[in-house]
């Protein structure tokens, strides 16, 4: 990490996170965070998800760029794709403020944001002014007073698919009310035939992601393996954030939200390697989830993974992080003989089931 980003780190972290997240976004549209350039990419990182080639396996998970207000900066961090949103078909303001904390000793975040958004109108129009050289996808969301929410993601869907790569469904964030009800078997189902009913209406149908909670029991993981396969969703992401707070030592571990970053690392692998098995490998599988060295990717890459998502860490470490994280893992690959990411993909599962 160099000093410029270290004392900028250090400026921001004197700041309330979300009013810090804010001007990061800002600085990013500036041109005055330091990026790597063009993804860091060798044969061995060559690798795809859901029918999508990346040059390198790493992406910036949905949360950060919620608005689509960076994508040009954010292609040129290193990552090998972006996923932006959630969007909702209708601007929401989300959940009262204070709604996001940093839990430095536990290198964690707890938010509670609630989708906040400014609509995929706005959203749409961005990604279709700002083409990027790496693919990106989209979060769909749905809007909290919505009377059809299962109608909201094909709604969002519709929009922003002539300007994205794939297409996230999102029934797992802890922080809109009764949102993760829709991870229930029947409501699932009916969720994604409707979802699948969009795409197919489409002129250019794009893959559909699901993204999936770690605080599931094994006959839920089950249940949405057998439906994901049904449905032929092209990948699914494990895992959002989480609501389990044990272990955690920060004065701020008891406030509402999703908990994400180092403590949410174990349990997401856990419910990653128990999707790779229910799924007997058939869906492609992002891991997400406490991720902040090239050890905890590559470990996330052995249980099942063919790819990885970040966002708490740079928190912390900055988005010098991702081409670091890339690097580390093209030499484990090496180092261990693995021809390519795909390779290497779910060579470790059985020791997380």
């Amino acid at each position: 990490m160099k000093l410029t980003e270290r004392l900028g780190l250090k400026l921001l972290h004197q700041l309330d996170p979300e009013r810090a997240h804010s001007i990061s976004v800002k600085a990013l549209l500036m041109g005055l965070v330091p990026l790597h350039g063009s993804p860091v990419t060798s044969s061995r990182l060559h690798t795809s998800v859901g029918g999508i080639k990346l040059l390198n396996p790493i992406g910036l998970a949905a949360g950060y760029d919620k608005n689509a207000e960076v994508l040009g900066p954010l292609s040129r961090a290193g990552f090998g794709f972006l996923e932006v949103g959630a969007a909702t078909p209708r601007p929401q303001y989300g959940n009262p403020k204070p709604r996001m904390y940093r839990l430095a000793e536990d290198k964690a975040v707890i938010n509670r944001f609630g989708f906040n958004n400014q609509g995929i109108d706005f959203i749409a129009h961005r990604l279709a002014q700002n083409p990027t050289t790496i693919p990106r996808g989209l979060n769909l969301g749905a809007n909290k007073d919505s009377d059809n929410r299962a109608d909201d993601f094909g709604r969002v869907l519709t929009q922003a698919a002539p300007h994205i790569d794939f297409a996230t469904i999102n029934v797992s964030s802890p922080n809109t009310e009764k949102l993760r009800d829709l991870q229930g078997r029947a409501a699932l189902e009916d969720l994604l035939g409707r979802v699948n009913a969009a795409n197919s209406r489409l002129s250019n149908p794009i893959p559909i992601f699901l993204k999936i909670a770690p605080d599931l029991t094994d006959s839920e993981v089950q249940d949405i393996a057998d439906l994901a396969l049904k449905a032929k969703i092209s990948a699914i992401i494990c895992t959002n954030t989480t609501v389990d707070r044990s272990g955690l030592t920060s004065a701020y571990r008891d406030q509402k939200g999703g908990l994400s970053g180092r403590p949410l690392f174990e349990r997401s692998t856990r419910i990653l390697a128990k999707i790779s098995a229910a799924t007997d490998q058939k869906i492609d599988i992002i891991g997400v989830g406490g991720i902040s060295s090239a050890e905890d990717a590559y470990a996330k890459i052995q249980a099942g993974a063919c790819a990885v998502q970040i966002y708490s860490a740079m928190v912390y470490q900055g988005l010098s992080l991702i081409p670091k994280i890339a690097k580390g893992i093209d030499a484990r690959l090496a180092s261990d003989g693995f021809e390519t990411v795909r390779h290497a993909t779910g060579t470790n599962t059985n020791s997380w089931l």
